[in-house]
């Protein structure tokens, strides 16, 4: 019986020339990322690591440093940094999400495997990369060894068929499939299919990130041409991996055939995406306090461009907040060359630095008792950004860009300039 992609990978890590379902393997851990949070709230310095060319360390939820707590943690990474010639080191200046900087640096290749701390780490599936989020404890095990666990689990395949249309986005894509499937506990995800090609790499990004809200293992996407380009554009002349492709005859826990060209813009109600997202067409035309466009699925600068080109010549609607958090400091600056931020604030939006922030409701932009808040981020569970007493949808960049200029959820191909 053949591999998926994600068998394929782990099997190669730990050295065997097949894995199987409920196996448990231990893997050499290509790329391990550390963020600014480990060094605020658990760090004890270690005696050795295993490899400083293989850490990369991000300065990325809360920057610059809003606590003295997250200065000290600050303090202690720029010492360990320096102890251990940790030469991938993206401090202040140079930071971002640590998902948009794994990918603007090359530190996500095809076929290999990447650990961090950060839940969402699931999003450099989208270089056929097997990434994965994990405790603070099991990182630092990394840090130290070069190795960690995996037990095999099963895979869902979701198979593309037909063309994206132009007005539906990643997040849209990953809406329609939580809201039809549900969660996929235990479970990996793949995807592939004829469509994809008309899925660009931004959008798979978001795919691939959102994957964790469905409490997936890891979100994979192959190394098709679209993806060895982006990655030939991002780490010029290094071509030293290899790719992961299933093999005709891998076996899948399920196999689900989704037609693209039969999507529309989605919703997906406050608490949850699972079970819980709706075509806009569907969903109440609910009033917004706050509209947020950022985070690692959706700050990059493709989602700024799109975010800017609604929003174009109109104004933020009176009563309404909308922020911007670019996902890095680089997208921040190419933003600025584009004229999207220029754009945007003229529109009324408030940009703000590149960092987490308003996404896990800890600065930028926190919601209070009774508001509703409309949100191009990772996630809508209650008190997610804020007080558990607000109301978070879910929506597409473009989606959010609409409602802030009307005040209430609005479909965005009406408002699209």
């Amino acid at each position: 019986m053949g591999m998926t992609v994600i068998e394929r990978i782990l099997a190669r890590r730990a050295g065997l020339a097949e894995v199987t379902v409920g196996q448990t393997v231990v893997c050499e851990v290509d790329m391990t990322v550390l963020i600014d949070l480990q060094f605020a709230t658990m760090w004890t310095p270690p005696l050795r690591i295993s490899d400083p060319d293989r850490v990369a360390i991000v300065m990325d939820h809360a920057v610059p440093a809003p606590t003295v707590g997250d200065a000290a943690g600050g303090v202690k990474a720029r010492e360990f940094a320096r102890e251990f010639g940790v030469s991938r080191f993206y401090d202040v200046g140079r930071h971002g999400i640590c998902h948009q900087v794994i990918a603007e640096n090359g530190l996500a290749r095809p076929g290999e495997l990447l650990a961090c701390t950060d839940s969402h780490t699931c999003a450099a599936g989208a270089y056929n990369t097997a990434a994965r989020g994990l405790g603070p404890a099991e990182v630092y095990a990394i840090l130290c060894t070069g190795t960690t666990w995996f037990q095999i689990a099963p895979t869902i395949r979701y198979e593309f068929t037909g063309t994206r249309p132009d007005t539906v986005s990643g997040k849209d894509i990953f809406l329609h499939l939580a809201g039809t499937y549900g969660d996929a506990t235990n479970h990996n995800l793949e995807y592939g299919g004829p469509g994809l090609a008309s899925v660009p790499m931004h959008d798979r990004r978001t795919i691939a990130t959102q994957g964790a809200e469905v409490s997936a293992d890891f979100s994979t996407f192959p190394a098709d041409e679209v993806c060895r380009s982006f990655i030939a554009r991002q780490t010029p002349g290094a071509a030293d991996w290899t790719a992961a492709d299933p093999d005709p005859d891998a076996a899948y826990a399920d196999v689900r055939t989704v037609d693209l060209s039969a999507l529309e813009p989605q919703v997906a109600r406050p608490g949850s995406v699972s079970r819980n997202s709706l075509p806009v067409s569907a969903i109440e035309r609910r009033r917004v306090d706050q509209c947020f466009i950022g985070s690692c699925a959706n700050g990059q600068l493709e989602d700024l461009a799109i975010a800017a080109a609604v929003v174009s010549g109109r104004r933020v609607a009176d009563g309404v907040r909308l922020l911007v958090t670019p996902a890095s400091q680089a997208v921040y600056r190419e933003a600025m060359r584009a004229g999207y931020l220029q754009t945007l604030a003229d529109a009324g939006a408030v940009i703000t630095n590149s960092t987490c922030g308003a996404c896990f409701g800890y600065h930028m932009g926190l919601l209070g008792p009774g508001e509703v808040c409309l949100t191009s981020s990772t996630r809508n569970f209650t008190g997610r950004m804020g007080s558990p007493e607000a109301e978070i949808y879910m929506a597409s960049p473009a989606t959010v860009a609409a409602s802030a200029l009307t005040g209430r959820i609005t479909d965005p191909r009406s408002e699209w300039n």
